[in-house]
């Protein structure tokens, strides 16, 4: 998992109009010099914002790039929570479920031991 490339290139790309229209005209070439997976570069070539969000990319910079793509916030919002939904928790970075005081971030309901 490269969560520090894929946010590079989204920061990049989300602050840059050269690659925008880079990428808009060829997405996979303009993601070559950056060190992804299979799965990040699918997630951002198709774009696959629910995919972005399980793999741990910040909504901060996640927004900008549903923003270029005509997404509008209601449909942002809601294709995070289907990227939940289908993919999981988030898997690292700032919205990764983690746990806290002791408590396993597997064990969240009383009954299995959470508090």
């Amino acid at each position: 998992m490269s969560l520090y490339y894929v946010q590079k290139f989204l920061f990049e790309l989300n602050r840059d109009e050269s690659m925008q229209a880079a990428y808009m005209a060829d997405r996979a070439a303009v993601l070559e010099p950056f060190e992804l997976t299979d799965e990040e570069t699918q997630a951002l070539v198709e774009p696959d914002i629910g995919l972005l969000f399980h793999l741990g990319v910040n909504g901060q910079i996640l927004m900008h790039f549903a923003a270029l793509h005509q997404v509008e916030w209601a449909d942002y919002l809601q294709r995070m929570r289907d990227g939940v939904a289908v993919h999981g928790p988030v898997r690292e970075g700032v919205y990764a479920i983690t746990g806290y005081a002791g408590v396993d971030a597997a064990r969240t309901t009383p009954d299995e031991g959470g508090n």
